[in-house]
């Protein structure tokens, strides 16, 4: 039989390499759109502080974006060392976005990225901008393959199982690519990315001005964070409202556990604000609701059901059944039997031979199964739903609250009022953290929302895994910890440190004095001597 703990700890193993990489990515992704701003600005104004603000903020920008390879080339090695089942499985599907992601982005990315730290003296102003947006939209590819692949985990379309080759084989590459899943995540993620460096930038900007120091650097600085800021928490709200409405779709299951419903309700459905759940009783003991919200936002009807998890459960135990009759007519398909019958009676049932699958955490044989290990394998399908919760509900309000801080920040930089609201700076400097904190709850809920599935539907995560041992995962996961938290001690150092000394620490002073401030503003300004 399968080791639970071996399961768990293969999976605790992969979420915190894959949660210490996430870390730097948001960041990379938005602060290098927000150098596109400030070098177009210095292009079409010819005003240097724009090119000096470029020049400050791609130094954090390459801190960032070299710890985040680091990081990520670790985790497409564990599938092949902890999930070797996995790539066996759905490799020759889910290898294709990150094969492309490898050849086409990573490539693009890394050559302009060379051209970004090492080409600003050596090409003209456009030039040096195209290379900026070169990178930028090597970045944003990446992105764009890898979430491909990620939303072929949520939602996989465009591939059959071959009984054959016992793999799951790509039909249809166009429907991979344009999973209606896929294109959500990515403008929902770069947008989080977006927000990220847009926080980033507008609380050490608010540092600078707490501290009455590079003053016109930091309020230029503050108002492209700003303004970026602001359009971006708009973006990522109005998509979320969008995943809300493609979770309904193709990820039911996912979406009655974000909001605690056990049971349909009546149409329009509510939408839970609080909840206290108990996942053994199955039923919410606390309920604080609003009317309609959820079949709103997730059938955009008002008279369109959202199913509830009772229900939901009750489908997948006769997709169990199904999979049991699928999994009896594979074997006997792998020992040689070649009548028609049997080939047909496959393919109407092999859609749900995951679902005979989630058998096997109890019997070697599905077709053994009794009707109460039936039964419990179809309430495995149901992750566990207070994590999800409160986990969803976290990452909402942060958003909010960040959108709130962009919009008072717009307002009173636009009145001319930022210096005389202390409070408000001080608060953006704290709240530095929180788009991170959003970002890691939002890829806990889509990661552990799929559960028990490593594939939806279609591979049980409890048999994606290696033929490794308990102490092997413990080992290298002990390794990982203390590595990955040894680069991000060494990120907040050198973020910390290059951010205290500031835009001035570039030059000879030139933003610290509120003279220099003055003479900032003129355009074209002189060209800056770096200090030795």
């Amino acid at each position: 039989m399968i080791d639970p703990t071996f399961v768990e700890l293969s999976r605790w193993q992969f979420a915190a390499v894959a949660m210490y990489h996430f870390i730097f990515v948001p960041l990379t992704i938005g602060l290098i759109w927000i150098l596109v701003i400030m070098e177009s600005v210095y292009v079409m104004t010819g005003k240097q502080i724009y090119q000096d603000m470029s020049r400050f903020w791609t130094k954090l920008f390459a801190i960032n974006f070299a710890l985040g390879v680091t990081t990520g080339l670790t985790m497409e090695f564990q599938f092949g060392t902890n999930w070797a089942y996995y790539s066996h499985y759905v490799g020759d599907v889910f290898g294709a976005p990150l094969a492309i992601e490898g050849l086409m982005a990573f490539f693009l990315e890394s050559t302009f990225v060379g051209l970004l730290l090492l080409g600003r003296d050596r090409l003209s102003k456009v030039q040096y901008l195209l290379v900026v947006f070169l990178t930028a939209l090597g970045t944003n590819l990446s992105a764009l393959w890898i979430l491909v692949a990620n939303a072929w985990m949520q939602n996989p379309v465009g591939a059959e199982f071959s009984a054959e080759t016992m793999r799951m084989e790509m039909t249809d590459f166009v429907a991979v690519l344009f999973n209606p899943v896929a294109q959500v995540k990515f403008i929902h993620t770069a947008a989080a990315g977006y927000v990220t460096a847009s926080m980033f930038v507008i609380g050490i900007s608010a540092w600078y001005l707490l501290k009455r120091r590079d003053v016109a650097f930091a309020k230029r600085s503050f108002a492209v964070a700003a303004g970026f800021g602001l359009a971006s928490s708009l973006s990522v709200i109005v998509l979320g409202d969008e995943s809300g409405y493609e979770l309904g779709d193709v990820q039911k299951m996912k979406l009655a556990a974000i909001e605690a419903e056990w049971h349909t309700q009546p149409t329009p459905a509510s939408f839970n604000v609080v909840a206290i759940t108990d996942q053994d009783k199955r039923e919410n003991s606390f309920e604080i609701k609003i009317p309609w919200a959820l079949g709103l936002i997730a059938t955009r009807s008002i008279d369109k059901p959202v199913l509830g998890i009772d229900e939901l459960v009750a489908h997948a135990e006769t997709r169990v059944r199904s999979g049991v009759a699928a999994y009896a007519m594979l074997e006997k398909l792998r020992a040689g039997d070649k009548a028609a019958d049997t080939r047909a009676s496959f393919d109407r049932h092999k859609k749900d031979l995951g679902y005979g699958l989630l058998l096997k955490r109890y019997v070697a044989d599905p077709a053994t199964a009794t009707e109460d290990q039936i039964r419990q394998a179809a309430w495995d399908s149901v992750p566990r739903v207070p994590y999800l919760f409160w986990s969803f509900r976290i990452m909402v309000g942060l958003g909010f609250l960040m959108l709130g801080l962009f919009a008072a920040s717009f307002y009173l930089l636009a009145r001319g009022r930022l210096e005389k609201n202390a409070w408000l700076l001080r608060v953006l400097v704290w709240c530095i953290p929180l788009p991170w904190l959003a970002s890691e709850t939002g890829w806990f809920v889509a990661e552990y929302g799929r559960q028990p599935w490593a594939i939806g539907e279609v591979l049980p995560t409890f048999l994606a895994t290696s033929a490794l041992t308990t102490t092997d995962i413990v080992t290298s996961m002990a390794a990982y910890l203390i590595f990955y938290s040894i680069l991000l001690a060494i990120e907040l150092y050198l973020m910390v440190r290059f951010a205290r000394l500031g835009p001035s620490s570039l030059h000879t002073g030139r933003y610290h004095h509120e003279r220099a401030d003055k003479r900032a503003d003129a355009a074209p300004a002189p060209r800056l001597v770096p200090a030795e």
